[in-house]
C-alpha cells in the first residue's frame, strides 16, 4: 500500500499530526496536574506521556521549520 503525494500534501499532514500531537500534550499535561495530588503514579505516567507527545511535536517542528528549536537543545 504506497500512496504518491505531493510535497504541498505531505506538509498538510505533517501540519495536521503537529497539531495532534500539541493536542494531545496538553490533554496529558492537564491530566498530569489533574491527578498531582491524588495518585502520583498515575501523575507521573501522564507526564510521561506528555513529554513523549512533546518529543514528536518538537520532531515535526523541525520538520517544517528546521532550525526553529535548535537554540532551545
Amino acid at each position: 500500500m504506497t500512496d504518491v503525494v505531493d510535497s504541498d500534501e505531505l506538509l498538510r499532514r505533517i501540519q495536521r499530526a503537529r497539531e495532534c500531537a500539541r493536542e494531545e500534550e496538553r490533554t496529558w499535561r492537564a491530566r498530569s496536574e489533574e491527578l498531582d495530588a491524588t495518585d502520583p503514579q498515575g501523575a507521573r505516567d501522564a507526564a510521561v506521556r506528555r513529554m513523549s507527545y512533546e518529543a514528536v511535536v518538537r520532531v515535526l517542528d523541525e520538520i517544517v521549520s528546521p532550525g526553529r528549536h535548535a537554540a532551545q537543545a
